[in-house]
């Protein structure tokens, strides 16, 4: 399969998540006791890694120094996202992080730090086999110069003439090339773009006209997009309803769009079904926590473990009751599922990395006899009570059901967890359970698994 490419500027992004219930004495300013600090990979590199949990193959090409913020974000990468393969372009200064402090699900401040720009040096030879190899193109434009780089634009020009290139642009940024087949600004960007005109169906098909794309579609927010193109049409497309936890956090939201619509439009869609499905990407995307979903939590120096040493619910009547509980308390409703016979380390891990996507973790597990459906003679090892037993004695894990059919998608129907998790080498489309959960305003989320860890090889490796 060809890869998918993102070309832009990279960032270090943190969020520093807490309460806020006083003021300081020394001025009328909030004070935020952390509970959380969460990190990830920002600008193109979360378009990258929003990429990778939809499309088995992704290129990120990027500015990037050896600093220590770098290399935070280095090691980001390859710890949480190896299948993502970065080529670096030099950067001068430094690696830029971006701070946002919140309280209650609301930003309170954000600090910008790092004067890093892209050099206009000449690039890796393997840029250009990358962009010439690539299913699409995605173009994530922070304005920190990888798309003002010179040979950079001749080769996303030529590569526009037969391969399908998305532009998010940036205000600060550079100009989108021409031919591009979807340019994505938001609605202050277009209106920054093109402040005369106010009309949006207008707006749109000015800027399409201006920067001679295939097609405009201005991102709205929850009010959808308003999309033009070379036939004059000037459509809006409305966002679907979602059923997403109480708090809204659109942080990553124009990522999520543009990678959506560059993996349509290398799918072979047309440029407006590309942005109809992005809408609904990006709205699903939000719904489910937004870039939370994608972010690890880094331990607070002196703070208190947040994690639990109850045991978790079991049986599906208690996990109902205590999935009710959380969307009661406005939060996110994390839930995986498989077979989990002879639990390993991949497991724990997966398990992990779910948990710290919301608020509460429930496991949906294989009865034996869909097992031994899907396994095999000999299978399961461990009987489903004892998994189960096993499991819910996990801090991580909040509760555990069983469910006796091949596809955990009826249990699902009951659930409507907020975000799905799997672990492996799925796309979203693969999953028989997709389609339930984005139906109830759900995110599939793919995590990468621990290399060499797998509960056949290790039942296989026994047996001999």
């Amino acid at each position: 399969m060809k890869p998918l490419v993102i070309l832009g500027d990279s960032m270090l992004d943190i969020d520093v998540e807490g309460s806020a219930n006083r003021l300081s004495p020394e001025a009328p300013v909030p004070v935020v006791e952390p509970d959380r600090i969460w990190q990830r990979p920002g600008g193109a590199g979360l378009a990258a890694v929003l990429a990778a949990r939809v499309h088995p193959e992704v290129v990120l090409i990027t500015a990037a120094v050896n600093d220590p913020t770098g290399r935070t974000l280095a090691g980001l990468f390859a710890a949480d996202y190896p299948a993502i393969r970065v080529i670096s372009v030099p950067l001068s200064g430094g690696t830029v992080s971006k701070i946002r402090i919140r309280a209650g699900g609301q930003s309170v401040v954000r600090i910008d730090h790092g004067d890093g720009y892209a050099a206009n040096d000449p690039l890796p030879g393997e840029v250009v086999a990358s962009l010439q190899q690539a299913a699409a193109i995605c173009v994530a434009d922070y304005g920190r110069g990888v798309t003002e780089h010179t040979e950079l634009r001749a080769l996303l020009e030529g590569a526009a003439e037969c391969i399908p290139v998305v532009w998010d642009p940036h205000p600060r940024g550079a100009r989108p090339i021409r031919g591009c087949a979807l340019v994505t600004p938001n609605q202050a960007e277009a209106k920054h773009f093109s402040p005369r005109t106010t009309n949006i169906g207008q707006l749109a098909g000015a800027l399409r006209q201006e920067w001679d794309a295939g097609a405009v579609c201005v991102t709205l927010g929850a009010r959808g997009a308003m999309f033009a193109d070379r036939h004059h049409r000037a459509e809006h497309i409305v966002a679907p309803e979602t059923a997403g936890p109480g708090r809204s956090d659109a942080c990553g939201a124009g990522d999520r769009f543009s990678v959506a619509a560059a993996t349509a439009l290398g799918e072979g869609a047309d440029a407006l079904q590309a942005a109809t499905s992005a809408v609904a990407a990006a709205s699903r995307f939000v719904a489910a926590g937004g870039a939370a979903a994608v972010s690890s939590v880094m331990p607070i120096p002196g703070g208190i473990d947040l994690s639990t040493d109850a045991a978790a619910v079991t049986g599906m009547e208690s996990v109902l009751a205590l999935a009710d509980r959380v969307r009661h308390r406005g939060g996110t409703l994390v839930a995986t599922g498989g077979c989990f016979d002879l639990l390993h380390t991949g497991h724990v891990r997966l398990l992990r990395r779910a948990r710290d996507l919301g608020d509460a973790l429930v496991v949906l597990i294989n009865s034996d006899e869909s097992v031994r459906q899907i396994k095999g003679s000999g299978r399961p090892v461990v009987p489903a009570d004892d998994r189960a037993r096993v499991l819910a004695a996990l801090g991580c894990v909040d509760g555990v059901a069983v469910f006796s059919e091949m596809s955990p998608a009826a249990a699902l129907e009951r659930l409507r967890p907020h975000i799905w998790v799997k672990g492996g080498d799925y796309t979203g489309v693969e999953l028989p359970e997709t389609e339930v959960v984005h139906r109830h305003g759900g995110e599939v989320v793919l995590l990468p698994t621990v290399p060499g860890y797998s509960s056949s090889k290790l039942i296989a490796a026994r047996a001999r």
